[in-house]
């Protein structure tokens, strides 16, 4: 019932005056069928019935239902995401439960585990902070000069409009830079118990799996990408409820103008973490390798290498809570993009969405919407039965297991957002198509990218046969392949922009790469679950645990190394589609 009534709103909200549709409110009570009613009500109930409710149709009619009144259509168009993104924290909250109830190293023997995943915890966690407190006087500096900026140079409500959008600065940015410490946080407790997944409990004779691994590995990548949602969608649906208070339904451009600052709070925190945090951890990577591997000829994760701990540090602050800021930006953008063209291109003479600019904004936040619960499903989806091999296990195989749950997820979605698109926002078929695009365009920038990072392909096995000749013909065919790979993701991109294009103009493009996005759930959690594979793999190394732990460790390293790859290319497909859109 909850369900058919949060439909009812979405679409009462949706649709232009008159805002009564009988076909799509038939349980509502229509005050022209109550006898009671009738005789005194007569005029006002007919008119009712013909969808002929004016303002004092409505007011006359004590039997008119709520949602027949468009008073506060700010809160239908906010109540799909934000109970989207209360879903999504509830499932955080599972995934907190499932991730407690892995045994510790210092639970199946091997203390030494914990002891170093501490260090490692405790290493990221003095990386943030500092970054963290130069953040907060950029951010607050910056907070201070948009207020001035617009203070001076806005006609009327200077002083609204101005703290208005600092506000919506600070807030973004605040989201972001939690979204990322959140990440961070549970991945740094997550590596050790992928570890003794991995190990199992040799005293009560349960041997480690890769399926036990894989699952609290993901689960711990999970936590990240549903943080990264929730936060996002409850945060920009909050400020539009906001905005939309202090300036009316009626004026969204200055709205849309608004809430920009929120977009901008999070791209501010995003170049800095992402920047900062890749700066470091390619530093503390290459610094480690040049010591132990060049230097001293010893493993990767030698436990006598110190560097060993920066490295490990490096993967999360750099590709956890980096790379968390960073798609969290994409998402919020992508949504504000959205809206904000609804409202400029549904003035324009002639064009699909004149007139409709209610339904387009709607639609911006539904699919994100949509996409959480379908991510939430996939999530159940993922698990393997391969066998740990290392280096030697079929990556395919592997890939398979995550791919699967995002794939059911982008089913389920495809199935929603038809719903939402057509028949809720009434947007038409060439709205839906432009969604579909985007969503299609990000699964086959992930293929791509698995091809050109999996050494199940080519492109990787080139490089590696190089090595018989020396380090020089590494370097170059690495930077030959890196140069090709960037080809079919930009033709993708191309023909995705030019279709969308023409499908449903500035909007179309940039509701693409809202449908792009709106799986980030699943998509950022196996994203996530690379660095927490590679740390567990160091973790393994470093305590001298055996060959058959680490082919495990490695098997899910090497696929964790394509999972981050294919991360990066959502990262940068989706602001590509909001760039040129905007």
């Amino acid at each position: 019932m909850q369900i058919s009534l949060l439909i009812a709103a979405v679409a009462a909200v949706a649709a232009e005056p008159p805002w009564y549709q009988k076909t799509w409110y038939p349980y509502l009570f229509d005050c022209s069928d109550s006898a009671d009613w009738r005789d005194q009500y007569d005029s006002a109930c007919s008119a009712h019935s013909a969808n002929e409710c004016d303002v004092e149709t409505r007011s006359a009619c004590p039997q008119t239902c709520g949602l027949c009144t468009p008073s506060s259509p700010k809160m239908v168009i906010a109540t799909p995401p934000i109970m989207a993104a209360a879903v999504a924290f509830l499932f955080i909250a599972y995934l907190y439960v499932r991730i407690d109830a892995f045994p510790t190293g210092a639970e199946v023997g091997l203390a030494r585990v914990d002891e170093l995943s501490l260090k490692i915890k405790s290493g990221a966690r003095q990386f943030l902070e500092t970054e963290y407190a130069y953040l907060a006087v950029f951010v607050v500096g910056l907070a201070l000069t948009l207020f001035f900026l617009f203070y001076l140079t806005e006609d009327e409500n200077a002083y609204t409009i101005a703290l208005s959008v600092s506000l919506s600065f600070v807030t973004g940015a605040t989201l972001s830079a939690s979204a990322g410490w959140w990440g961070m946080m549970v991945a740094t407790d997550g590596n050790a118990k992928t570890t003794a997944a991995c190990a199992g409990d040799r005293a009560n004779g349960v041997p480690g799996s890769l399926n036990a691994g894989l699952n609290v590995a993901f689960s711990t990548g999970a936590v990240m990408g549903f943080a990264v949602v929730g936060l996002g969608l409850a945060g920009v649906s909050t400020a539009y409820v906001v905005l939309c208070s202090i300036y009316g339904d009626d004026d969204q451009a200055l709205v849309m103008q608004c809430l920009a600052g929120f977009g901008f709070g999070a791209s501010s925190i995003a170049l800095f973490a992402r920047v900062a945090g890749g700066i470091y951890t390619k530093a503390a990577d290459v610094g480690a390798d040049l010591v132990g591997k060049v230097e001293a000829g010893i493993d990767e994760d030698d436990p006598h290498n110190p560097a060993v701990i920066a490295d490990n540090v490096g993967d999360n602050v750099g590709d956890v809570a980096g790379m968390g800021a960073d798609l969290f930006e994409s998402y919020v953008g992508s949504i504000i993009a959205a809206a904000s063209l609804a409202v400029t291109q549904a003035q324009k003479e002639g064009d699909t969405l004149q007139g409709k600019s209610t339904q387009a904004i709607a639609l911006a936040f539904l699919l994100p919407a949509v996409g959480i619960v379908a991510s939430t499903i996939g999530f159940f989806a993922v698990n393997t039965s391969a066998q740990g091999k290392g280096w030697d296990v079929h990556l395919g195989t592997l890939m398979w297991a995550l791919e699967k749950g995002m794939y059911l997820a982008a089913a389920l979605f495809t199935a929603g957002a038809y719903v939402c698109v057509v028949q809720i926002c009434g947007l038409g078929t060439n709205i839906f198509a432009c969604v579909i695009i985007g969503l299609a365009a990000g699964m086959a920038i992930g293929k791509v990218t698995e091809y050109f990072t999996s050494f199940d392909f080519g492109p990787v096995m080139s490089i590696k046969d190089r090595g018989m000749t020396g380090p020089a013909t590494v370097v170059i065919q690495g930077l030959g392949v890196g140069m090709i790979s960037c080809v079919p993701p930009t033709l993708v991109l191309s023909v995705a922009i030019v279709s969308t294009s023409a499908l449903g103009g500035a909007y179309g493009v940039a509701i693409s790469a809202v449908g792009m996005l709106s799986t980030l759930g699943i998509t950022l959690a196996t994203d996530a679950y690379g660095p927490v594979a590679d740390n567990a793999g160091g973790l393994a190394e470093l305590s001298h645990l055996g060959k058959e732990v680490r082919d495990i460790t490695d098997s899910l390293d090497a696929l964790g190394n394509t999972t981050a790859a294919t991360g990066k290319g959502f990262a940068i497909g989706s602001p590509c589609l909001v760039g040129l859109a905007l």
